[in-house]
């Protein structure tokens, strides 16, 4: 199955509106035009957080971006989204679902935000849920998206905002065998690695990108950007970056 992953739009709650000197609405859509020319026929559309940048308005657009998606789009909520807001902004062909199955696959969609504050944390209830849900699919191979990347990035600043008990959900993790991947956003830049037979995948925004590396907060010059992922029956996952400049 192909899926395509769009991540940290911050779209503004005024139509037209810039975010950090960024027309963020503008970027996103040519993000998505970008990749109904390259990857046509997604079987679903992951959307990993920041939809909105504080400003419920936002969701407006995001929903008439996407509603004539052919493809079930889930999406997740960031630190700079209302959880409630965006199960209620945000109807068809938005999917709120916990996990949902794709054939030999199950995908969850976690919610790692933590009201009031910009790191993230899973709190005891969702831990067992994620548990519990791949135990029921222990025939699958499973995908989990989040916000909040689970490893450093080696950027302080940064990594200070992260997901604060990444050990206990790899602990968790490390008991189902099925799990193949993790894709998040949030940090504004790619990342790529492995956490034992996991695939790390952080994803860049659709937005703007912040500087790796950097001690203190700082933007770079990349153009924005999306994730797309074909994964295997057999539990593979290829997966790759494309990079939209203003001529692509």
């Amino acid at each position: 199955m192909l899926a395509l992953q769009f991540t940290d739009p911050h779209l503004p709650g005024t139509p037209g509106a810039d975010v950090r000197g960024i027309a963020t609405e503008e970027t996103l859509a040519r993000c998505v035009a970008h990749a109904r020319r390259r990857h046509p026929h997604p079987g679903a559309v992951l959307l990993t957080g920041d939809l909105v940048h504080d400003d419920a308005g936002g969701y407006a657009a995001l929903h008439a971006r996407f509603r004539d998606s052919d493809a079930p789009v889930h999406c997740l909520p960031g630190n700079h989204d209302d959880p409630a807001v965006v199960k209620r902004e945000l109807g068809a062909p938005f999917v709120h679902e916990f996990a949902t199955r794709y054939g030999a696959w199950v995908v969850v969609m976690m919610d790692s935000t933590v009201a009031g504050e910009h790191h993230g944390h899973f709190d005891a209830a969702q831990l067992a849920r994620l548990d519990a849900a791949l135990g029921a699919e222990a025939g699958a191979h499973a995908l989990i998206c989040l916000h909040h990347h689970p490893v450093p990035h080696g950027s302080a600043w940064l990594d200070e905002l992260m997901l604060d008990n990444a050990a206990e959900f790899f602990a968790l993790l490390s008991r189902h065998a099925g799990v193949r991947g993790l894709a998040w956003g949030h940090t504004h830049q790619p990342f790529e690695g492995m956490h034992g037979g996991i695939r790390l995948m952080g994803t860049p925004s659709t937005c703007m990108q912040f500087a790796q590396n950097a001690d203190e907060f700082e933007v770079d010059s990349r153009p924005p950007a999306y994730r797309w992922l074909e994964l295997g029956d057999d539990g593979g996952i290829e997966t790759g970056i494309e990079w939209v400049d203003e001529y692509a």
